[in-house]
């Protein structure tokens, strides 16, 4: 298929870390070898990853601490800033969109969620999940109208005055999913959103995104390093380890044909993943 039939395409993104970066890369077209950049010291934290994700698709990043799987996630939104690679939102070049631009896309096009967001303590649920809303500028009746419908989404109606210290885990983190949810995002990035909560929680709020993935109209970037979780919520799964992709596919078929040893391995280790459905 061509970039245009998805919704973002990533080819060849690298994310290096350490001095020269920018000249290193430039030197090597953009493709260094692991032992080019062990020579010069440098810290390959992204290499090489070619993505591609259909609009309206869910895609979870799996891989274990240290794969590259949150730092992919802050290159695709451009959080961080990339060493070499293209990024199409749409066949919109984001890699080469200056800071301002991508200010607007993150405020207007993007959502995110990750494991260490905080809400200000100091706002009631109303004004934390309106509060995107108001940075642009939206209208107050048509801010609180969103926010309020937000609020119903994820099971909150009634605690719209409560300040976060009186929710409990599982609610804080409803109220984080409604803020991230409230510019109507076409691109949601959840940077292993869950992972903080304990397993009963846990599961209860991945109940909750597989009923919030089908009201809402947005595509989906998921990072964990729970392989249980992944299977479960993706349409699409890509697999990471030391900073490449080494697997992309449906989870079903990632389970029955691993492409290799490493990846047969890693499915092993979940309880939830029968071993017969691993190759």
């Amino acid at each position: 298929m061509s970039a245009s039939e998805y919704k973002i395409v990533c080819r060849n993104l690298w994310k290096v870390f350490g001095i020269g970066v920018r000249q290193f890369m430039a030197d090597r077209a953009g493709k260094p070898s692991d032992e080019s950049l062990r020579q010069a010291g440098l810290l390959a934290a992204v290499k090489g990853v070619d993505l591609e994700v259909r609009a309206g698709q869910t895609l979870a990043i799996m891989g274990m601490p240290g794969s590259g799987k949150s730092t992919l996630i802050r290159c695709l939104s451009r959080l961080v800033e990339i060493s070499a690679g293209q990024i199409l939102l749409d066949g919109e070049d984001l890699a080469s969109a200056d800071e301002l631009q991508m200010n607007e896309f993150r405020r207007r096009r993007m959502g995110m969620l990750s494991q260490g967001f905080t809400l200000p303590r100091h706002l009631s649920v109303l004004r934390n999940v309106s509060f995107p809303l108001e940075i642009l500028g939206v209208e107050g009746g048509q801010r609180l109208a969103r926010a309020k419908a937000l609020i119903e989404l994820v099971g909150l109606s009634g605690k719209e005055d409560f300040l976060p210290g009186q929710l409990a885990d599982a609610e804080r983190q409803r109220v984080g999913i409604a803020r991230s949810l409230a510019v109507e995002p076409e691109l949601w990035f959840l940077d292993q959103p869950f992972s903080r909560l304990d397993r009963s929680t846990r599961l209860q709020m991945q109940e909750e995104f597989l009923r919030l993935k089908d009201a809402v109209d947005t595509t989906i970037i998921l990072a964990t390093d729970d392989i249980e979780e992944a299977i479960r919520l993706a349409d699409q799964l890509a697999i990471m380890k030391d900073g490449a992709v080494i697997q992309v596919d449906t989870p079903e078929r990632i389970l029955s044909r691993p492409a290799n040893g490493d990846i047969a391995a890693l499915l092993r280790q979940s309880p939830g993943t029968r071993k017969a459905e691993v190759a």
